[in-house]
């Protein structure tokens, strides 16, 4: 589903993949550990380079920051490892905005086989709009609220992802 809106680049109308996707990536030769698959501090690395696409999506990515001396900081993430993924795979990253508020941008990111299409692992983060000169949290600017309306409007009809809203345990 793909539906129209608005560019932060150009103030032009775009469209909206939902989910959106906005990344791929490469397992590098360094990302290896001694089982001989992608070491799981590497799939959060990798979801944090889809998240600063996504934060350039909304004008909230390293430019804003330099420019406005605020960001998000993450504050939760949880992910699921679900299928190995090995040195040179090619990776592509979806994201789906679930909720966000003045404050805060709750969302789910999905790592596949970019080649083979298999699901590899999925993160669910929450965000928090922090001014860095303050180191507190502050509301998002307007503009990007606007930006987040129209995403969460564009991803309304997605399923919730089955992973998303878990709790960690051992069953009994």
């Amino acid at each position: 589903m793909t539906e129209r809106k608005v560019s932060p680049e150009s103030g032009g109308i775009m469209s909206i993949e939902s989910p959106l996707s906005i990344h791929e990536e490469i397992v590098r030769p360094e990302w290896i550990d001694y089982n001989g698959h992608m070491n799981v501090a590497y799939y959060v690395l990798a979801f944090d380079h889809a998240t600063d696409r996504l934060f350039d999506m909304l004008d909230l990515g390293k430019d804003y920051v330099e420019r406005e001396q605020k960001s998000v900081f993450q504050v939760e993430c949880h992910v699921n490892y679900l299928r190995e993924v090995k040195e040179g795979d090619a990776l592509k990253f979806t994201t789906q905005l679930l909720d966000y508020d003045t404050k805060r941008i709750h969302f789910f990111s999905s790592m596949y086989h970019r080649d083979e299409g298999f699901l590899s692992a999925t993160a669910e983060w929450l965000g928090i709009h922090v001014d860095l000169r303050a180191r507190r949290s502050a509301e998002l600017p307007d503009a990007s609220l606007e930006r987040l309306a129209e995403l969460k409007s564009a991803h309304a009809g997605l399923p919730t992802p089955p992973q998303s809203g878990r709790s960690i345990g051992i069953r009994k």
